[in-house]
């Protein structure tokens, strides 16, 4: 219970328990109710086995199965948001992380409070998501964005995006013919507090249109030197 909300408990996964007690205590003194996973296999076993994780924060290089490799399989059955954390430091990682489907990627060492700040970010956004009872539903040539259950379907079939991936399309799909650069997609979905660059947004963009297939080739234009839109066809 945070601020009068129920919020479920954050699974923090990592080998180094200086570091995973770090991240638990200044959660717990937050409000949050955390889990702990001393590697990848523990990891994986304590998400399928508590029905309220809310959040992830999963270190890279753990024994059994690393971050990439954990965070691949939550995505296999849940969009709950995912915070990578990593001592190393090189641009695959990162890339690596967001196309395993991470939502944010912080690297270490890092401020406990700041990743704290991160985690509410993220957690509200996850809510304002799940709990949008507008109706809406958002159709381009084919493509159906529905807001309240939070789907993506291409000719009735659909489509499985990470939370950002998600964010992404949605922003572009409001407003069709719009171009969004990079800096905007950054600012209103990781926030204006996020340490990375373009290459986060460009990897995101990269995955939404491989898995929005055919549709996501014809509609999902890079305008070079400005960023993105969603070209709605004319005929």
């Amino acid at each position: 219970m945070r601020g009068g909300e129920t919020v479920g408990r954050i699974l923090v996964a990592d080998d180094e328990s200086l570091i995973r007690r770090l991240v638990c205590d200044f959660l717990k003194k937050s409000g949050y109710e955390t889990v702990e996973a001393v590697d990848g296999k523990d990891a994986i076993d304590k998400f399928n086995a508590c029905d309220d994780i809310s959040l992830v924060v999963c270190d890279i290089m753990m024994p059994e199965f690393d971050g990439w490799e954990v965070t691949a399989k939550i995505r296999e059955k849940s969009r709950v948001p995912i915070i990578v954390l990593t001592a190393r430091t090189q641009e695959f990682d990162e890339l690596h992380s967001f196309e395993s489907g991470a939502d944010d990627f912080v690297t270490k060492p890092f401020s406990p409070t700041v990743l704290v700040k991160r985690i509410e970010a993220l957690l509200k956004r996850s809510a304002a998501a799940a709990n949008d009872t507008s109706g809406e539903i958002i159709t381009v040539d084919g493509l159906s964005v529905n807001l309240p259950s939070h789907t993506v379907t291409i000719a009735g079939a659909e489509v499985e995006l990470t939370a950002k991936e998600y964010e992404v399309l949605v922003k572009l799909i409001s407003k069709p013919g719009r171009i969004y650069s990079r800096d905007n997609l950054l600012d209103s979905i990781w926030g204006v507090d996020f340490t990375g660059d373009s290459r986060t947004v460009d990897s995101h963009v990269a995955r939404l249109r491989t898995k929005l297939g055919e549709w996501g080739n014809t509609h999902l234009k890079t305008v070079y030197g400005a960023g993105y839109k969603i070209e709605v066809n004319k005929t």
